[in-house]
């Protein structure tokens, strides 16, 4: 396993991420104890969830294999707020990045994680009604109160990022350290802006759904019906890439790439995210042990120039074929989770 510095802290993280969000949904106590664990044999150090993943539920199971392992020191443990965790037209304060939901949801994931810190809190979505410096002030205060140690976000543009490093500096504050934001071969637009900006001002960069929820296992057929399982058939606002013809032209590229290589698409999609320039670690979210070898194989899966130029010429750089949120990493339209 490659270990990488997250960000500018002195923190070094796997350079794959387990992404917890099945845990506790999909995926049962007893399996993800086992999946946990078996990520950590392999030598995953970093793991991510939210509070809003199966409203708490992740948190919890998360928390209890970290307890029945005892490895919750060796483990830079990641979680994030923002999302609704009640539902209810009467329930304004339930969601967002406002001082009161922060300070109380972070309490309710220290209980539910079982442990008395957070490695890397992050906010999930970026609110334009919400001030900046309203959010950094109540994370920077569970900073100074041992509560959490690095802070981080999901799914900001690059302009968001360097307003938050800006208003950090003028009230002196901790900054954000990590940006988690959409990147997978079907959509590359961060490398416009977005990953320039975190090279320049030291930002680790986690990649979330790096198999574009499951798009590049190949998986999914052209003109055909979609597996019953399939996350994607079941998310109204990705339907559109089950007819979109570019996608599925990457996909059967990969494909003929992959069997050349002796690897499976989603491997060779992965190897490709892990060792883009720029990336700290992607993160994966497998929901069966089956597939948590499958991702954790795309560590032995090196890349040649000829490889890239190849991938390159299937996938336009800085491009979307299949773009997979509705933010185009310029002017963001705010989309709660709720």
């Amino acid at each position: 396993m490659e270990y990488r510095k997250l960000g500018r802290t002195g923190v070094e993280v796997s350079s794959i991420c387990l992404g917890c969000m099945n845990f506790g949904g999909k995926t049962d106590l007893e399996t993800s104890c086992r999946m946990i664990d078996a990520a950590i044999a392999h030598g995953v150090n970093f793991l991510d969830t939210a509070n809003v993943y199966s409203r708490g539920e992740s948190e919890k199971v998360t928390g209890e294999a970290l307890k029945r392992n005892g490895k919750r020191d060796e483990i830079v443990l990641a979680t994030k707020v923002h999302g609704r965790m009640k539902d209810g037209e009467h329930q304004p304060n339930r969601y967002g990045n406002n001082r009161r939901m922060i300070i109380e949801e972070c309490h309710n994931s220290l209980r539910r994680l079982q442990t008395d810190y957070i490695d890397l809190y992050q906010i999930h979505r970026p609110q334009r009604d919400v001030p900046i410096d309203e959010t950094l002030r109540a994370l920077d205060d569970l900073v100074r109160q041992g509560k959490v140690r690095y802070l981080g976000s999901s799914t900001f543009a690059a302009w968001q990022c360097v307003e938050s490093l800006w208003v950090s500096k003028e009230l002196g504050l901790n900054r954000f350290v990590c940006e988690q934001p959409p990147y997978h071969l079907l959509d590359r637009r961060i490398e416009r802006e977005l990953i320039p900006m975190a090279q320049t001002y030291g930002y680790a960069l986690i990649p979330w759904s790096p198999l574009a929820s499951g798009f590049l296992t190949g998986k999914y057929q052209r003109n055909a019906a979609p597996p019953a399982d399939a996350r994607i058939a079941k998310q109204e606002h990705r339907q559109g890439m089950l007819e979109n013809a570019a996608a599925f032209d990457i996909v059967e590229g990969l494909g003929k790439l992959a069997e050349a290589k002796g690897c499976t698409v989603s491997q060779l999609s992965l190897a490709w995210c892990r060792t883009q320039p720029g990336v700290t670690a992607p993160i994966i979210g497998p929901r069966t042990p089956e597939q948590l070898a499958d991702n954790l194989a795309c560590l032995d899966v090196t890349l040649t120039d000829a490889d890239r130029q190849a991938i390159d010429a299937l996938s336009t750089p800085g491009d979307a074929a299949a773009p997979y949120y509705q933010a185009d990493f310029g002017p963001h339209t705010h989309r709660s989770l709720g």
